[in-house]
């Protein structure tokens, strides 16, 4: 879903298939809509603008410039649609959530992005977590990311289903995390151990570092193993979203095995 924050209370939703989503997931915090002049007949645009009717919102035609303006020109596909914001979820909301899986018997699957900068890294690492069937994504909420259009469009149908949580204090979090007995994987290309060496069955938080630094020396002292991805000789690095991928998926291999 492509997003552009309006104000605290509101947020823009554009493209065709985040609007189709959002009416989808959240049809009762769809306040407005608008299509391009002269978009009303597209196939896909006259179907949105059908299902806002079911919902009591009639999508008003818009001269491109003001939809552009809208989207800070933003690929819009000619429809836009304004919404109630959704507030941020934070360390007191992963609490509950992690009881919540605890009480329906589930060991969390956690993905933790210390410090990723990229918007679209973020979006592609949330993708390969709703992928790979684990649980949710945890930043910290200084110094990462922000969960902008670009990742929202990145992380396509995941922005919905996989819950964000951004934590004041990720170490106390990781703290918690081992408290639950849940392990804390780090990813370090300089680590001994691979990833197909490690184990990842069971309760597991799997954290990847920035793409620039790795992981923060307090992160990594947290985290019960570090681990890498062993890769052919020459190759520096991958795109920290790519390696999020290969290390959920290692771990969903080893859980089907056990």
């Amino acid at each position: 879903m492509q997003v552009q924050k309006k104000s605290r209370s509101r947020e823009i939703v554009y493209g065709i298939n985040s609007v189709e989503q959002a009416i989808e997931t959240s049809p009762d915090k769809i306040l407005s809509a608008w299509v391009v002049k002269g978009r009303e007949d597209d196939k896909r645009i006259k179907k949105i603008i059908n299902e806002l009717s079911i919902y009591g919102i009639v999508a008003q035609s818009a001269m491109r410039h003001f939809i552009d303006e809208k989207t800070d020109n933003g690929v819009h596909q000619g429809i836009v649609i304004e919404m109630k914001s959704t507030p941020p979820k934070n360390e007191h909301d992963l609490a509950d959530f992690l009881d919540d899986l605890n009480a329906k018997k589930e060991l969390p699957f956690l993905l933790i992005l210390d410090g990723i900068t990229d918007p679209r890294n973020l979006g592609a690492a949330m993708r390969s977590v709703w992928a790979a069937g684990a649980h949710a994504v945890i930043v910290p909420k200084d110094k990462t990311a922000p969960f902008n259009p670009a990742a929202r469009k990145t992380a396509s149908g995941a922005a919905s289903e996989i819950p964000l949580f951004a934590v004041t204090n990720l170490a106390r979090v990781l703290d918690d995390l081992a408290d639950r007995d849940i392990k804390i994987i780090g990813m370090d290309g300089e680590a001994t151990n691979s990833i197909y060496e490690t184990n990842l069955t069971g309760a597991l938080a799997i954290v990847m570092g920035s793409e620039e630094s790795g992981m923060r020396r307090l992160t990594r002292e947290k985290c019960t193993d570090i681990t890498k991805i062993p890769m052919a000789q020459g190759v520096e690095s991958l795109n920290v979203s790519v390696a999020a991928g290969i290390a959920l998926f290692e771990a969903v291999r080893q859980r089907s095995l056990s």
